[in-house]
């Protein structure tokens, strides 16, 4: 299985889109499972689904000329930042104003809804994460492989084919610049 995904990441890096496709199709379970993820972090109960918002990534990520990606674990990160990406751009058209964003529709049901995430604060996490990959692209990485697709340390160490205590390290650094990047001393890793 992991030699045809690395197949399908180096065919797909040449730009062919069948084999884009067919990437979607096998790490379809698991891209789902990020999905949710997100949305359970992010949106707190909206009404974007995941499979939505993995189709919304899908397309996202095809649309893409001369993506190509070093392995699955870059490959998943990458579908991780898509995906919060769509989320805030969501959220920010939500409570836009002008699309009245600002009336809630409320209705006297036996379950209380999640409140949806704030986009200023999705925009300064996405903003903090953007400079952190252009400072530190490997740090950037373990947090999308850690934080946003929900792997352990001994996974990503295997994936980036390097010691478990390394990735630790990494996240450590990775925690702290965020943390210093945002100003805020609640502990959001």
């Amino acid at each position: 299985m992991d030699l045809e995904i690395e197949s399908l990441l180096d065919r797909a890096g040449t730009g062919d889109q069948k084999a884009r496709e067919q990437l979607f199709q096998v790490l379809y379970a698991e891209l789902h499972r990020l999905a949710k993820r997100e949305l359970a972090r992010n949106d707190g109960g909206g009404s974007l689904g995941a499979t939505t918002l993995l189709h919304e990534a899908y397309l996202v990520i095809s649309g893409r000329e001369g993506l190509s990606f070093t392995g699955r674990g870059h490959f998943m990160g990458y579908a991780a930042r898509a995906m919060r990406g769509l989320i805030i751009d969501y959220a920010r058209r939500g409570l836009a104003q002008k699309r009245g964003g600002q009336f809630q529709i409320t209705s006297l049901g036996t379950t209380v809804g999640g409140q949806c995430a704030d986009p200023a604060e999705l925009e300064r996490i996405a903003d903090a994460l953007e400079e952190l990959a252009v400072a530190e692209p490997t740090l950037a990485e373990v947090v999308d492989l850690k934080f946003y697709c929900g792997l352990t340390f001994a996974e990503i160490a295997a994936l980036r084919s390097v010691s478990e205590r390394t990735v630790k390290r990494d996240w450590e650094k990775a925690r702290i610049y965020l943390h210093r990047a945002l100003q805020d001393d609640s502990a959001l890793f």
